[in-house]
């Protein structure tokens, strides 16, 4: 009956991740001087920098941006792929009993 009820969670899973791959979200730092892509699957796609806002000789400035942006892009992320968790939680339950999937929050 349990599996009636889940279905094949690895094909759920897996179907989860191809979704997580393209969900795309954006962060930058210093005003736009740095901006990273990243999917929800946490994996980044793109780091951008604009020269004109960066002294690209001043090094630790650079650093201290990417690590904002990359850090924002990763929550953001995170809060991507914990929204679609719920959705595919959800999605399992029998109908009525979505509610149960708050607790998971």
């Amino acid at each position: 009956m349990l599996e009636n009820m889940f279905g094949n969670m690895e094909e759920k899973q897996q179907k989860m991740k191809e979704a997580l791959v393209n969900i795309i979200v954006e962060a930058e730092a210093g005003d736009g001087a740095v901006k990273v892509e990243a999917n929800a699957a946490r994996e980044i796609l793109n780091i951008s920098i604009d020269k004109e806002k960066v002294q690209l000789e001043d090094l630790e400035q650079l650093e201290d941006l990417l690590l904002v942006a990359i850090n924002r892009v990763i929550e953001q992320a995170s809060v991507k792929e914990a929204e679609e968790s719920q959705k595919m939680v959800s999605d399992m339950l029998p109908p009525g009993m979505g509610g149960l999937a708050d607790m998971f929050k």
